[in-house]
């Protein structure tokens, strides 16, 4: 039989049973539209992870306090043997331009009438020279002298501004922050993409010997960033960093460090293998609800088969072969696919495509592209499932007795 008779037959068979039809492709649809979302949003999320750690650039190396891992260890359990003596001696190493520590803590915030309770930032006054997406729009940050000195100041996150002052002025204004008042010297700019659990454009930024000292009573930070001179240095100075912390803290096995030193090349490396990993494992997933889709096309094939019975008896009787009749029956089955390939690609990349405008509007860097990974796997998935749960049905079709068949009538 020709492609051109089979294709024909096919598309008859499937329009005489439309509803049935449309029942079975829509599982198709299902399962191929989440596997385009799955791999669109992997990206997305890809994009906007990496592109917020790219944003402190290639040469930044951090240093951060290592979690407690001995079983008899709290869920709130925290390290804090990271002071910023370490950062002062870190910032004598021959390859760091300057660094900055970092604390966070929360508390209520209240100026006149308006009360929220926000995260506190804590940083030295270098932040702004490292992280280049946190600048002054209005004011200005605070200095060394402040952050050395405890001053009361505060510079506002622009969303806290806004919610804050409206339209008012807020540099030069007192706000309240627990129990003592701070001065407002500055607003940042919008930051957007916030990843974490801290939104830092609803943060207030202190000195960070003035969070520490003043409101939470401690002396450990959580983590310190190193700028650098030379970028290509980067992993010497990351391994002197090591040593000389080992050296402070008393350290003499590896295995004991009480920090973890990063540079921003192998952060960047493990975030894609992360990404990596759990768009594939997501993946697992939906091609699960298309393999129940590829189900019910054989399933949908063998009523088929049975309903048409005299059909298939009455062709072999006038000489239809085995392959004609497994042809037919297989061309239904892959059309289906097609079918369902064809309008799940495109529900997907509009599915894909209004949660890239969800991201955006809650202030996430979110950009939309057209996965073709995920859409030429989800045509191969497809295909190779009408093939696979099409061809027994077929392959039963074609081994029907014609004289049995015709009695069947």
């Amino acid at each position: 039989m020709r492609l051109q008779t089979a294709l024909q037959l096919a598309i008859r068979s499937l329009r005489l049973n439309l509803l049935r039809t449309s029942l079975t492709v829509l599982g198709i649809i299902i399962g191929v539209a989440a596997i385009v979302v799955v791999f669109a949003a992997g990206e997305g999320i890809k994009s906007l992870v990496v592109g917020e750690v790219a944003a402190y650039g290639t040469d930044i190396i951090e240093t951060e306090a290592k979690t407690p891992t001995k079983k008899n260890t709290t869920p709130s359990a925290q390290v804090t043997t990271l002071k910023t003596s370490d950062m002062e001696a870190i910032d004598r190493l021959e390859n760091v331009k300057y660094s900055y520590g970092a604390i966070f803590g929360q508390q209520k915030v209240s100026w006149q009438s308006q009360n929220k309770r926000v995260f506190l930032f804590g940083v030295s006054a270098t932040y702004t020279d490292i992280d280049k997406k946190s600048q002054p729009i209005e004011g200005r940050f605070f200095t060394a002298e402040e952050d050395r000195g405890q001053a009361m100041v505060a510079v506002l996150g622009y969303k806290l501004r806004q919610e804050l002052f409206n339209n008012q002025p807020a540099v030069g204004q007192w706000i309240k922050i627990g129990n003592g008042k701070f001065q407002v010297i500055g607003v940042l700019e919008e930051r957007g993409g916030a990843v974490s659990m801290i939104d830092f454009d609803n943060t207030v930024y202190l000195p960070l010997k003035t969070l520490q000292k003043r409101i939470l009573g401690v002396d450990h930070v959580l983590y310190l960033m190193h700028q650098l001179n030379d970028v290509s240095r980067a992993d010497d100075t990351a391994e002197e960093i090591k040593l000389l912390m080992r050296e402070r803290h008393n350290i003499t096995d590896p295995d004991k460090d009480d920090f973890l030193v990063t540079t921003m090349e192998e952060l960047l490396k493990t975030l894609n293998t992360v990404t990596n990993t759990i768009t594939w494992l997501l993946l697992a997933i939906v091609v699960i609800s298309l393999i129940v889709g590829g189900v019910g096309i054989m399933n949908i094939m063998y009523v088929t088969v049975s309903e048409r019975t005299p059909e298939i008896g009455l062709r072999k009787a006038l000489g239809a072969t085995y392959r004609d009749i497994v042809s037919q029956f297989l061309v239904e089955s892959i059309l289906i696919t097609i079918w369902g390939s064809l309008i799940g690609i495109i529900f997907g990349l509009i599915m894909a495509w209004i949660l890239s405008l969800a991201a955006n509007y809650v202030g996430l860097v979110w950009h939309f592209t057209i996965p073709w990974s995920g859409v030429i796997t989800a045509i191969i998935f497809s295909l190779a499932c009408g093939l696979l749960f099409g061809i027994r049905p077929a392959q039963k079709a074609a081994q029907l007795d014609p004289v049995e068949a015709l009695r069947a009538e």
